[in-house]
């Protein structure tokens, strides 16, 4: 079985799923979230998922993300499977591989955008005093510096937007998980926002997988997956 999985997990691919479901236990019935999903994801690759909702598209993110664990199947993160994996060797395998973009951006609010940006690189290294990579980051995202000292509440959508994805960068993760990272944003700031991803994929090198409900902003991926009722039912791209 381990060899098995092991040639599974071998192919290549930065994210892979095989034979994979979630099923999650309700006192009304079980509730299928993904039944049986197969799917490769390759280095670099830029990907969109649309679906109706409660098709499964969060529950897809969430195992990638490494917040869930599959009932069933194996799935195949950077040739590891997550499958046994530790809470302490998957809280590892996000910290260091994996950024995440949030609709809700997420800040601290406590915090102000550098501070944000740092938290997540302090809890990597324990090192305080890392102010240049946080700052070189934000600037990347085209940030103004006199926004470094705000508080989230302080700052426009886009503008909170930006930290969150700085934030995101800020480990330099090989894969960004964003869920609905324009769905806070007018149409002008969102293009804004997805023109630093294409960015992101295209001259760094980075592997975006985007859940999205809007077909204009599906258009920046290179394929687009839609899932409905927990199964990839095209892939286009």
């Amino acid at each position: 079985m381990e060899e098995e999985i092991n040639r599974i997990c071998s192919n290549g691919s930065i994210i892979r799923f095989h034979e994979v479901s979630k099923i999650y236990p309700l006192p009304g019935g079980d509730v299928v979230a993904l039944n049986a999903v197969n799917l490769d994801i390759e280095p670099g690759e830029f990907i969109a998922i649309m679906g109706p909702s409660g098709s499964g598209k969060s529950t897809l993110l969430n195992l990638m993300g490494c917040l869930d664990t599959p009932t069933a199947g194996v799935l195949c993160i950077k040739g590891r499977n997550t499958w046994g994996m530790t809470d302490e060797e998957l809280t590892e395998l996000r910290r260091d591989h994996i950024g995440f973009i949030f609709q809700q951006f997420n800040l601290l609010p406590l915090l102000n955008a550098l501070e944000n940006v740092q938290y997540p690189l302090i809890l990597k290294t324990g090192n305080r005093e890392c102010e240049d990579r946080c700052r070189e980051v934000l600037a990347a995202m085209d940030l103004e510096e006199s926004l470094y000292s705000h508080k989230p509440t302080e700052l426009s959508g886009g503008q909170q937007q930006r930290v969150a994805i700085a934030r995101a960068l800020v480990n330099d993760p090989e894969i960004l998980l964003a869920d609905e990272p324009t769905g806070n944003l007018d149409s002008k700031t969102g293009t804004a926002i997805m023109t630093l991803l294409d960015d992101l994929n295209q001259h760094e090198g980075k592997t975006i997988i985007m859940v999205t409900h809007d077909p204009a902003i599906a258009k920046y991926a290179r394929r687009t997956i839609r899932i409905v009722d927990g199964r990839i039912t095209a892939t286009e791209g």
